[in-house]
């Protein structure tokens, strides 16, 4: 089992930079793949990006590719995600997830934090 705690949201104005970052307790953290989803008010909950057990491998989706860097570090039990050039439509809240598969969909996360809100003071 995976508990996931995530941190680092606030207020930022447009093309300004924030990282996020999503600590888990559980001994089993490097043998998963972890996901970064991001919902928006009134909006379903959206895939950004996910990162393989090893950080070897990544994926993103389009809207954040070149602004949005994923990476991990196992032995901190920490995922990160790293915001810059931020865009008035990324406000969102946004949530780490675990899975055992690699995957762009919400339904395959088995362990899902809180959330952390992201939102463009602009």
């Amino acid at each position: 089992q995976v508990q996931l705690v995530e941190s680092g949201g606030g207020l930022v104005q447009a093309g300004g930079s924030l990282r996020l970052s999503c600590a888990a307790s559980g001994r089993t953290f490097s043998s998963y793949y972890m996901g970064w989803f991001s919902q928006a008010p009134g909006k379903e909950r959206e895939f950004v990006a996910t990162i393989s057990w090893s950080g070897g491998r990544t994926s993103y989706a389009d809207s954040v590719k070149g602004r949005f860097t994923i990476s991990r570090d196992n032995a901190r039990k920490t995922v990160y995600l790293q915001i810059n050039s931020l865009k008035p439509e990324d406000t969102a809240v946004y949530y780490c997830a675990a899975t055992g598969l690699m995957s762009t969909r919400p339904n395959a996360y088995d362990y899902w934090g809180q959330g952390t809100q992201v939102t463009d003071s602009s």
